[in-house]
């Protein structure tokens, strides 16, 4: 594109379309092998409608450049190639959104071109804009109103702005921008003289000069208040926007006086508040700019959606074509902002904004370098207007303003905003290139220079902003539920597996990329697997272990890096060994069946998690078809009741009161009356109908479960002793697993002991609070009597498969903790033992309220006596019902079922 024989603005040109020609050929180099890199095969389409537009903006900007060499030599070198890069960039990434716009794009700057090419021999004075302005504004005006009877939609719904049929439209109201503009410059050019007057007239105080100032302006207030009243009732409220912006520059500049912007100002609030008020589209745009997290899948989805794709682009992109911009809406147009930022990164972001930046400067020294006021003024608003409308759109799009519908000049889709840029682009040239030309004598330029750095302030905040939304709040984005892109690359990526202990796979994924789907080949275990959907988002070990499964931790940085560079997309993702065993799984569910509830077996020593059971359950396989069933479920199957659900202690203390009195070395002599009718009439020992009905020793009664018996255990503690062996037993402190826990707060309050020991903290189950645990809280406290004493630290991911050393082993979550003696603990399970076995166990019905018909719940509580050889083992559930028998044959046979050689 280097031709020999040109000047040195020549030559600049000239390399600068060399470079934008390179950066755009590599562009659509990999917008074509962008589908390879995502499938990770050669073996695909590839796209290639895009290079039509690549030729056809190579051959006719080519032409451009040498006519506007010929025949304005004196013209700005960076204008057109800015212009061009920033055309061609925005018509490859709409025809990498959606090729037949792609297209259309193409044509549309073949008519712009083809306009600026002519455009090139017009005569540098411009005086035909000047002499006719009020035609060219009537005209724009008149075809502006024609769309109120005659206007229509391409898309066939929304605003009707748009004249024309047969695939080719029009929008008045973009050329009606560019009309203002000129409308304005040759007006307050004629009234130069009278402005010039009224600066320099001591007579006028600086108070009083708008007064003076407002006849001068009662003409251009007309015109431009009936384009701002059509565009009203069009509801093209940007628009509307975008031309109060302009006429208060234009007129400032023209006047110098600051308080026209500030008038401006308060009058685009007032607007906007009337709008708030009378306008639903108006009030919807401006919650969802002020809050909106508050709905962001209805009124808020095109701005959460477009800070999830800014926030997707990182610092590099996801690179052309690898992105999933198309999950904003109208990303070609309202968005190819952010769809630039999500493929091309904060990088891409801060290069467009610099593009635009140095039209700003180029176009400022243009306005000062003009050779009439006239020139000035028009080169000056188009300025204004080409970067005031990319500060409005980008702003909208990252949520820096409110949300308009205007596009961004030179990118966005649309032929009549892309033709309106290029005529302005025309004009700004022709400006430039007026040769031998002098600036005219101003009285001020430093209204210019203040234009230059509110454009240049704008841009900057802009950019700022992007990386606000990119780098800094970036990660805590993707990991938003409504985020569908993780989703959308696991059908590309291959997603690790969850195997159980014995490696039996519990969840993986099959097919092929681009339609892999995720499996959970043991349903039972939903609760607790959870599921990863594109539309439902994550949830449990799906959720927390997804950093290792998607491959973005475990493997090596430079992996990551690499994969994100060439693919825009994690490397594969990791396996998870869990510490579940698949056959003490099955049969713990089996066992609950119908019964709603939570289990929780483990290993007391190790804290591994043996099995987990959250009753009633349901199939992660089976999401589409059943969601709607399992939000509005009252049974709440979506809830992992074993981590999760929250349940009045009761009784079910019992052993553990025990272990803490046999520390302090005084037993208490049984209490005559086992049940505690003060509580609750009914609350009496747990009917097993296994001989223990009639409680004679400690461990009949407290293995039955039985109220008086534990109450007079907390007596012989007292409440201050409660007070500390709570914590201590990790009931006020959530868990730390791989899986979403909780946990009830410290009460402000004891209240007697023996209602303490009951987890009471009121006068009875109805006032003041109670004491609730979830299955794994009871399951670790349960653990320190079979593992001498102590409360390990859990373990559920046991290792993980990494590509460089294997399988390696996580560590346990939280530290182990000492609550009982080993003396204490060993003596409480020996005398809790069933006849013959190595375990002891402990039933309690639980009832939820001091009337005889408020619900019963069943706890068991057991595990492994000094006596087992092998590993301990603790136990702990609960059975939404009031069933002490199903409680007992549900623990004895899981427990047996787990000592079995």
């Amino acid at each position: 594109m280097f031709f020999p024989h040109l000047s040195p603005d020549d030559k600049l040109q000239s390399r600068l379309f060399e470079l934008a020609a390179i950066f755009l050929g590599l562009y659509a180099v990999t917008i074509t092998l962008a589908p390879a890199a995502r499938f990770r095969t050669w073996q695909t389409d590839y796209p290639w409608t895009h290079w039509i537009g690549y030729l056809i903006w190579l051959s006719l900007f080519t032409l451009a450049h040498r006519r506007s060499a010929r025949y304005l030599p004196g013209r700005d070198p960076y204008l057109l190639p800015m212009a061009a890069l920033l055309s061609g960039w925005g018509m490859l990434t709409i025809s990498r959104l959606a090729p037949s716009f792609g297209l259309r794009q193409s044509a549309w700057l073949l008519v712009s071109l083809i306009m600026l090419l002519l455009g090139l021999r017009l005569p540098g004075d411009l005086g035909f804009l000047r002499r006719f302005k009020y035609l060219w504004l009537t005209s724009g005006l008149l075809l502006t109103a024609l769309t109120l009877v005659f206007g229509t939609n391409p898309l066939g719904v929304g605003p009707r702005l748009w004249l024309g049929c047969c695939g080719i439209y029009l929008q008045p109201s973009e050329p009606l921008k560019l009309l203002l503009v000129v409308y304005l410059s040759a007006y307050l050019a004629d009234r130069q003289l009278n402005l010039l007057a009224l600066k320099k007239d001591q007579r006028y105080s600086t108070i009083g000069r708008p007064a003076v100032l407002f006849p001068l302006l009662v003409p251009t207030l007309v015109m431009t208040g009936l384009a701002v009243l059509l565009l009203l009732v069009q509801r093209d409220l940007g628009t509307a926007s975008v031309f109060i912006f302009l006429y208060a520059l234009i007129v400032y500049l023209a006047s110098g006086l600051s308080r026209i912007l500030w008038a401006s100002l308060v009058t685009m609030l007032l607007a906007g508040t009337a709008g708030y008020l009378l306008f639903d589209v108006v009030r919807l745009r401006v919650d969802a700019w002020l809050n909106p997290w508050v709905d962001p899948s209805g009124r808020s989805y095109q701005i959460v959606q477009s800070l999830l794709a800014t926030a997707n682009g990182g610092l590099i992109g996801r690179g052309p074509g690898m992105g999933n911009p198309g999950l904003v809406p109208v990303p070609h147009s309202d968005f190819i902002f952010v769809a630039i930022t999500e493929e091309t990164g904060l990088l891409g972001a801060l290069a467009l904004i610099g593009i635009l930046a140095v039209l700003v400067e180029r176009g400022i020294i243009t306005a000062l370098k003009a050779p009439s006021t006239f020139h000035r003024l028009l080169a000056a608003g188009l300025t204004a207007y080409l970067a005031g409308q990319s500060i409005l759109i980008m702003g909208g799009n990252l949520r820096l303003l409110p949300l308009t519908g205007v596009t961004l000049p030179f990118v966005s889709y649309g032929g009549s905003s892309l033709v309106t840029s290029f005529l302005s682009l025309l004009l700004l040239m022709l400006i430039s290139s007026q040769p031998g030309s002098r600036p005219v004598t101003q009285f001020r330029t430093f209204p210019y220079i203040r234009l230059g750095i509110l454009l240049i302030s704008g841009l900057a905040a802009t950019a700022a902003v992007s990386g606000w939304w990119s780098i800094f709040r970036g990660p805590d984005l993707l990991t938003r539920t409504d985020n569908a892109r993780r989703s959308i690359a696991d059908r590309y990526v291959r997603r690790g597996t969850l195997f159980e202990r014995g490696d039996q796979a519990l969840a993986e994924t099959t097919g092929e990329p681009g339609n892999f789907t995720r499996q959970v080949l043991y349903p039972d275990l939903g609760p607790v697997t959870g599921y990863t959907h594109p539309v439902y988002g994550q949830s449990g070990l799906e959720a927390s272990l997804d950093p290792y499964l998607r491959g973005t931790q475990g493997n090596p940085g430079l992996r990551v890096w690499w994969d994100h560079l060439l693919y825009g997309q994690p490397p594969p993702g990791l396996d998870v060994r869990l510490s579940l065993d698949l056959d003490l799984q099955s049969k713990a569910d089996a066992l609950l069946g119908d019964h709603p509830g939570g289990l929780v077996l483990l290993e007391a020593k190790s804290g591994e998690i043996l099995a987990m059971a959250s009753h009633p359950t349901f199939d992660p396989n089976q999401l589409d078809q059943s969601w709607p069933d399992l939000v509005n479920d009252p049974e709440a199957p979506l809830l992992n009741r074993a981590t999760q659900g929250l349940y009045p202690t009761g009784t079910s203390l019992g052993p553990l009161l025990l272990a803490s009195v046999a520390d302090k070395g005084v037993m208490p002599a049984l209490p005559e009356n086992f049940a505690y009718p003060s509580v609750n009439p009914t609350w009496e020992c747990a009917n097993l109908t296994v001989g223990l009905d009639r409680p004679n020793d400690w461990a009949s009664a407290i293995s039955a479960g039985c109220p008086g018996a534990v109450a007079t255990l907390g007596k012989t503690l007292g409440a201050q002793e409660l007070a500390i062996l709570y914590p201590v037993l990790g009931f006020y402190t959530a868990p730390q697993l791989d899986l979403p826990t909780l946990s009830q707060t410290a009460p402000e309050a004891f209240s007697e002991a023996g209602l303490s020991a009951l987890g009471v903290f009121g006068s009875n189950l109805d006032t003041g609070q109670t004491l609730q645990v979830s299955p794994l809280q009871m399951a670790l406290a349960s653990a320190a009597l079979s593992s001498q004493g102590v409360r390990p630290a859990l373990r559920l991911a046991l290792a993980v498969n990494t590509p460089l050393a294997g399988w390696i082993i996580l560590s346990a979550q939280g530290e182990p903790e000492i609550v009982f003696s080993a003396a204490a603990a060993n003596a409480t399970t020996d005398r809790l033992a069933v006849t013959g076995k190595p375990f002891w166990f402990s039933v309690a019905s639980t009832p939820t309220g001091s009337d005889p018909t408020a619900p019963v719940y069943t706890w068991f509580t057991g595990g492994t006596t000094s006596a087992w050889p092998g590993s301990p083992l603790a136990l702990a559930f609960i059975l939404e019902e009031d069933n002490p028998v199903l409680a007992y044959d549900i623990g004895l046979q899981l427990l047996e079922e787990t000592l079995k050689p």
